[in-house]
């Protein structure tokens, strides 16, 4: 990994505006989710557009033209539209027409189910320069009149830049999915808006990923103290903070991007990461554990090496 980037809309909407439409205060939602503001995009802010401001903004930190670049992948569960792909338009809005592009949806868990596949892919020989994107527009599946979803969700997007290294720098994937309950969280058939079973998700969230977890750190040779920053789904900060403390990694700074962006899906993970490294919580080439779970359902975890050196680029 050599370079990060990410956007966030201007929009801030905070959580006494939503409460208010439900005759709550912020402090309820505050206490429930530990989200005090969430970003929302505008009409001519789409998945695509996003996207394409983290990417360039990651390639510039990276010191990497869009030229180099031979497969584009974008992690999003709310893209408008099957076909056309959002990785191709990003592709070729950024300057590098003839990659290789395509669009992965895992929900939550898809930046770190691509990461595993775009360093895969490096290591395959398939690729050598991959620009992956995080980017969602979750507002546009939620209800407005729907307490569990409407206090949760924000939208904007995340990037990275990978390469190959001599030394491993994307540890391996811990994965899978459990489908017999991917009506937890659903867009139900014909419709325009999702559906999410709240206190069923965050009783499966706080009990069954932590494992998953310690599973990546194993598999990596890490042990959890040894880790610098974890960076899990920013899903909320009850389920980040119930997960940091039975990982037990006292010492590692944990990401809290969610207080003031909202659950940003596939987004979230790389928005955090570039957050972290922009503000200086973690030092450039820092062992961090990546921590993915959401909609599906579907969870992977993978520890990984923060750039070193990179660009200051606004986010």
């Amino acid at each position: 990994m050599v370079g990060t980037g990410s956007y966030r809309p201007a929009e801030a909407v905070a959580s006494e505006e939503i409460a208010a439409r439900f005759g709550r205060t912020g402090d309820w939602i505050r206490e429930r989710t530990g989200i005090t503001s969430r970003r929302y995009a505008g009409a001519e802010e789409t998945v695509e557009g996003m996207a394409v401001v983290a990417g360039r903004r990651a390639l510039d930190s990276a010191g990497i033209p869009a030229a180099d670049v031979d497969l584009v992948i974008v992690a999003s569960c709310s893209q408008p539209i099957p076909i056309p792909s959002v990785a191709v338009g990003v592709a070729a809005r950024l300057g590098a027409p003839t990659a290789a592009a395509y669009d992965l949806n895992a929900a939550c868990s898809g930046f770190c189910y691509a990461l595993a596949v775009a360093a895969d892919a490096i290591r395959g020989g398939s690729a050598r320069t991959v620009l992956l994107v995080g980017s969602e527009k979750m507002t546009s599946w939620v209800d407005p009149t729907d307490l569990g979803t409407s206090i949760i969700f924000g939208d904007g997007a995340g990037a990275v830049v990978l390469t190959g290294s001599d030394s491993p720098g994307i540890g391996p994937i811990v994965w899978g999915s459990d489908g017999s309950a991917s009506d937890l969280i659903h867009v139900p058939k014909g419709g325009r808006t999702m559906h999410m079973e709240g206190q069923a998700v965050f009783r499966w969230a706080t009990t069954e990923i932590h494992p998953i977890a310690l599973q990546a750190c194993d598999r990596a040779g890490v042990h959890p103290r040894d880790l610098a920053a974890i960076v899990p789904h920013q899903a909320n900060l009850r389920i980040v903070d119930a997960l940091a403390k039975k990982l037990g990694a006292t010492d590692a700074v944990v990401a809290r991007d969610v207080v003031d962006c909202g659950n940003t899906s596939a987004a979230s993970i790389p928005m955090a990461m570039d957050r972290m490294l922009a503000e200086g919580q973690v030092d450039p080439d820092a062992l961090a554990l990546l921590v993915g779970f959401g909609a599906g359902l579907t969870y992977a975890a993978q520890v990984v090496r923060f750039p070193s050196a990179m660009a200051a680029v606004t986010s």
